[in-house]
């Protein structure tokens, strides 16, 4: 069975994002056909990347980034949910990914972003991020409004169409990873 996690892209106190990716997990679970793991990486407290070598060489030195890499690693695919800070995704999200490299290889992922026009162009950033790594971003992705889909911008409640975009967002990712998955076994 594939394993996708749902990988919080946000640390900051009184995130929104806490609230997007448990739903999202929800959704996911409910709907099936993979084994779905909600992954914080505020668990990992991984500070400014502080790794003398290059993360393509893949030689850690740190007790955080082998757990992280251990991570993200055992993954087939990610639903990245990401906020949108000033036109981009959050430097927290993007120092964790920046960690590694061969962990990401020949995988799939998607996006589900929220903000003041829905993270667009967070997701933006992510894919080009995302295509430097080897990793197939799918088409589909959700877009949450702090306006519309959440009360007074910190209470979630998200608009029910979401629900079926989430499932088609799914439907995808899980295509490519199924795919890719065949590519990392050769």
């Amino acid at each position: 069975m594939l394993k996708v996690a749902i990988i919080l892209g946000s640390t900051r106190p009184g995130r929104n994002g806490e609230a997007v990716a448990k739903w999202v997990h929800g959704v996911a679970t409910k709907k099936g056909g993979a084994d779905y793991e909600l992954v914080d990486i505020k668990d990992f407290d991984l500070p400014l990347l502080d790794e003398p070598a290059p993360p393509s060489m893949g030689q850690y030195t740190k007790p955080h980034t082998k757990a992280w890499s251990a991570k993200i690693d055992a993954f087939d695919a990610f639903v990245f949910v990401t906020p949108e800070y000033n036109h981009g995704t959050s430097g927290a999200l993007k120092n964790a990914i920046d960690y590694l490299y061969k962990e990401w290889n020949n995988k799939a992922a998607g996006f589900v972003s929220y903000g003041s026009a829905g993270g667009v162009r967070a997701v933006e950033q992510l894919r080009l991020v995302m295509a430097e790594l080897q990793v197939a971003d799918v088409r589909a992705q959700v877009t949450l409004s702090l306006y519309d889909d959440f009360e007074n911008f910190s209470v979630f409640k998200p608009r029910s169409r979401h629900e079926s975009s989430v499932g088609t967002l799914l439907d995808q990712l899980l295509a490519w990873a199924g795919a890719l998955k065949t590519l990392r076994n050769k």
